[in-house]
């Protein structure tokens, strides 16, 4: 059975699951695993909840990996990543549990993760993971992510 035929999400109604948990993430078969390619995801309205006043945190969220044989179901990391409205964790803890999951449900070559939190309290909060160093044979652009510069 491949793992397209194991996919739950996809293609069927698919409620807003409370909590984050690495068995959201689905995966499919890269179909080029003989080639070495980059994957970004992009969520530049990812929310979470501060655990300690319950206030809301808005991130701008770039994932970049590099697959090996699977890659992630792109609507079940969108239910992944929506799980984490109502979640409490400080920003650092969310960044780096995402990619952890992630890493876990595909095995990549390679990732990383870049969370540029708007700020909450005059502080902007930027918080960088990766798993190794990138083949430099891979093509990786830059996140594109201008650091915060308030209102000007």
């Amino acid at each position: 059975m491949s793992d397209i035929d194991q996919l739950h999400q996809l293609g069927a109604q698919s409620a807003l699951p409370n909590e984050p948990s690495v068995s959201i993430l689905e995966k499919v078969d890269n179909p080029h695993s003989s080639v070495d390619y980059h994957i970004r995801f992009t969520c530049p309205e990812f929310t979470s909840i501060c655990p300690k006043t319950g206030q809301p945190d808005f991130a701008h969220l770039v994932i970049d990996y590099i697959p090996r044989l699977s890659i992630v179901e792109s609507k079940s990391l969108k239910l992944y990543l929506h799980s984490y409205r109502n979640h409490g964790a400080f920003h650092e803890d969310c960044t780096i549990q995402i990619a952890k999951d992630i890493a876990e449900v595909i095995s990549p070559l390679w990732l990383r993760i870049g969370g540029f939190w708007y700020p909450r309290g005059g502080i902007p909060i930027d918080i960088f993971y990766q798993t190794g160093e990138k083949p430099s044979y891979v093509w990786v652009p830059e996140m594109g992510v201008p650091p915060y510069r308030g209102r000007g």
